[in-house]
């Protein structure tokens, strides 16, 4: 009688070990992301940024590597005819052709406007800018339409970075978000309950703790996550040159941190400190039901420096496998969705996992450690 009443309960808590995050946040648990970066966003027209346009061959290649995410950035308003706002039907083509070669491989995907020239967040003020407003509508409208079939392998996110300084900024751009959202909505179909992403002000996680108090408003209730970045430590992630205020970090880590350069060691900004950032977006969203995507992250590669030899090389690509490592580790802990920055360009200070030609892993052993893989050990 008792293994009888058991049973039932002992089935439930399987199926919830089984299904606990695409359940309620879609994207796949643990998620292992990847940005098609500098590829379908530049205004210039897709493959101007030193990449060319993006094949069959790269999805696969992404998808073998073990990622089961991909994030497409794109340029709408630079690709659409600023009278009418309609969108360049041939552009349109590009994008879907890349998300079907994304959803063939059973991966997730995350379409987006990106930068796109700043049209909107370079310009975000305290009222609202009609203009703005009539696009946000115009363009989601269009994309929605044309993938109002795709069921939920397929996410829509607003923005990119927008630049919001204070609470009527934020409010402004809360009421984008709702033009947004209620544009996708209207489309009907899978529309309705499909996933949207709302980019938090400047996508920081400490601008979100005091700014995005509130959420935009959505019909459907439960389908809303949020959109934060992190490049933290500048130093260590972005810094390319010394300045007068200090200079790059080539270490990070314990146990990562340099003997020999003992000046290019992190300082600030090691693994507390992200378990506590996460930890802070982990309480204010995803303890609450809405969950986090970490949309971009990474450190650029310093193959190159001069003074970056030997072992001292050799401890810098080591070190930025464990940040890599520690950041999805951290991110899926926390109910956080990570997704690397890839900008391809696979030299010095870029993020590059993939030859954008040969479509070939030129950085395996960042390419494991963003998959669940271990790092590279310090020796």
């Amino acid at each position: 009688m008792r293994f009888r009443s058991l049973l039932p309960v002992a089935v439930l808590a399987c199926l919830l070990l089984m299904f606990p995050l695409t359940a309620i946040a879609q994207l796949p648990s643990p998620t292992y992301g990847w940005n098609l970066g500098n590829t379908m966003e530049p205004p210039s027209g897709v493959g101007t940024w030193n990449n060319p346009a993006p094949t069959k061959a790269l999805i696969d290649s992404v998808a073998a590597a073990g990622f089961n995410t991909i994030r497409i950035p794109c340029a709408w308003d630079s690709n659409a005819d600023q009278t009418t706002y309609q969108i360049n039907p041939t552009y349109m083509a590009q994008v879907k052709q890349v998300v079907d070669w994304c959803i063939a491989d059973n991966l997730y995907v995350i379409v987006n406007d990106h930068w796109d020239d700043g049209w909107l967040e370079d310009n975000i003020g305290e009222t609202i800018d009609p203009t703005i407003n009539a696009k946000m509508g115009s363009y989601w409208s269009q994309i929605a339409s044309t993938f109002v079939g795709y069921d939920n392998h397929l996410l829509f996110a607003g923005a990119n970075e927008p630049a919001v300084n204070d609470s009527g900024e934020m409010a402004t751009l809360i009421t984008y978000y709702d033009t947004f959202i209620n544009a996708v909505r209207s489309t009907g179909g899978n529309n309705t309950s499909r996933w949207l992403v709302v980019q938090a002000p400047d996508t920081s996680i400490d601008a979100a703790s005091t700014l995005m108090t509130t959420m935009p408003t959505d019909p459907t209730p439960g389908r809303l996550m949020v959109e934060v970045h992190y490049y933290t430590p500048y130093q260590f992630c972005l810094m390319d040159a010394d300045a007068t205020w200090g200079g790059m970090f080539y270490f990070w880590g314990k146990g990562y941190h340099s003997s020999t350069m003992p000046s290019r060691n992190s300082t600030w900004g090691e693994e507390s400190e992200i378990d506590s950032e996460f930890a802070m977006a982990e309480a204010q969203f995803v303890n609450k039901g809405i969950p986090v995507v970490l949309g971009e992250f990474g450190s650029i590669n310093r193959t190159g420096y001069p003074d970056l030899t030997g072992a001292d090389l050799y401890l810098h690509l080591a070190s930025r496998t464990y940040f890599d490592s520690y950041i999805v580790n951290s991110a899926n802990s926390h109910g956080m969705a990570p997704i690397y920055w890839d900008n391809g360009l696979p030299n010095t200070d870029s993020f590059g996992l993939f030859d954008r030609y040969s479509n070939a892993v030129v950085d395996p052993d960042s390419a494991r450690a963003l998959t669940g893989g271990p790092p590279l050990p310090p020796q």
